[in-house]
């Protein structure tokens, strides 16, 4: 098959670890996107690779974090790229020329903030050009409907880069709640450190909340592990907790932990129903040790399944950071192999891009139809409906201070 020739839209902290005027903070410090596209790109699953962004006087300063944290990490790995627009130049709408310059069958990345995510997408769907969103796919219901709509008049793969679908407890966990009957319960909590909002302080609270940022992750696992038993969402109860991020400088409309009460019904048998409780936060302490504490509680007919994977039983005492800190290699591995290559393709941050690409060449070249990548139950547009669905209507729950129901009638979604 042909090499993928990848686009990425947004230069930030997901794409290439700079933030600001260097490296970021997180557990991304070289990112994930960039660095997956490179060791693709050596590999020969991935062509030529260009990036966009709204201000091109960035790029001199991302292209000498690259080759300083990547190239000379890892055994000299080409990160070199085309970019958008020059780099004396600013425009917000530069994604739009640089998707004119690709050719059907290319794909882009979107990695950018949430309320960007539909026209940028739609702009490449129209060109039948494959696309990946990171999550929240989009805000609004009515949004991920025409996405799909145009997607599918135009042949091609939309996919939403739900990685925790690959974290190999949480994929284990998808397969063992199979064989445990009825769905009754499921809890999820999910943060992250407030140094956080430091990154996102441009559009937390205006753009978007903390809901679509991290509750998105468990609110599509438990879709992925309820949907094949018959559960569907049917209403969203959600409140929100406020005052700590507004105090550190974030628009007075931020909410600090958001929570999600969503009711699952069964498809095939109405009287059986389960409940979902989904929180998130951003405001977790500074010095928490890990970067992203996570983890869920699923409960069943047949039996329970507990997953924390914020510790993972591996903590790493050091002097620089003057703390015990969890590391999470199992999502991006950044320690190189015995030849000094990248070594972190087994990282379920890299499997989720890997599986775009192959997905995208496997269209390309004709073996698979994007309804096969469907069926395969990846998180393609298609398979994730319901979480914008609860997304949307906890936003509005919290908005209008209402429960809101979600309906399906014959395929159809809609919030009442």
């Amino acid at each position: 098959m042909e090499p993928l020739n990848v686009l990425m839209v947004g230069t930030g902290e997901y794409t290439t670890g700079f933030v600001g005027t260097g490296g970021s903070q997180s557990d991304k410090k070289v990112g994930v996107v960039g660095l997956s596209m490179f060791d693709l790109r050596r590999r020969g699953k991935v062509g030529k690779l260009a990036m966009v962004g709204v201000n091109g006087s960035k790029y001199p300063a991302i292209r000498e974090h690259l080759h300083k944290n990547i190239t000379l990490a890892y055994n000299g790995l080409d990160t070199s790229f085309e970019s958008h627009p020059a780099d004396d130049a600013r425009d917000p709408d530069a994604y739009k020329a640089a998707i004119d310059a690709l050719s059907p069958g290319d794909a882009i990345t979107i990695f950018t903030p949430d309320t960007t995510h539909y026209p940028i997408a739609l702009y490449a769907i129209e060109r039948r050009v494959h696309v990946m969103i990171t999550k929240p796919a989009v805000k609004l219901l009515e949004h991920h409907i025409a996405l799909l709509a145009a997607a599918e008049k135009h042949g091609v793969y939309v996919y939403i880069e739900h990685h925790k679908r690959y974290d190999p407890a949480y994929n284990d966990a998808k397969f063992r709640a199979a064989q445990l009957g009825d769905f009754t319960y499921f809890y999820s909590y999910m943060s992250q450190p407030k140094f956080q909002l430091e990154t996102f302080k441009a559009w937390a609270g205006v753009d978007s909340d903390i809901s679509y940022y991290l509750n998105s992750h468990h609110v599509d696992i438990c879709d992925s592990m309820v949907a094949p038993l018959g559960y569907v969402p049917v209403q969203v109860s959600a409140s929100a907790a406020k005052g700590t991020a507004v105090a550190l400088g974030c628009d007075p409309a931020t909410e600090d932990t958001i929570t999600l009460l969503v009711e699952w019904r069964n498809r095939d048998h109405p009287a059986k129903r389960a409940t979902g409780v989904y929180t998130a936060s951003w405001t977790a302490p500074q010095r928490a040790g890990v970067h992203s504490n996570q983890y869920f509680h699923y409960l069943a007919e047949k039996g329970e399944i507990n997953i924390n994977q914020a510790k993972r039983g591996y903590d790493v005492a050091d002097d620089a950071a003057g703390q015990l800190v969890w590391y999470n290699p199992f999502y991006m591995k950044y320690a190189p192999d015995e030849d000094g290559n990248f070594n972190g393709q087994s990282g379920y941050g890299y499997v989720s891009m890997e599986k775009f690409v192959d997905g995208c060449r496997a269209v390309n070249a004709g073996t698979l139809k994007p309804a096969d990548l469907d069926a395969k139950g990846l998180p393609t547009l298609r398979n994730t409906i319901a979480t914008t669905a609860i997304l949307e209507a906890g936003r509005r729950s919290i908005d209008e201070n209402r429960a809101v129901g979600i309906e399906q009638e014959n395929g159809v979604w809609r919030l009442v």
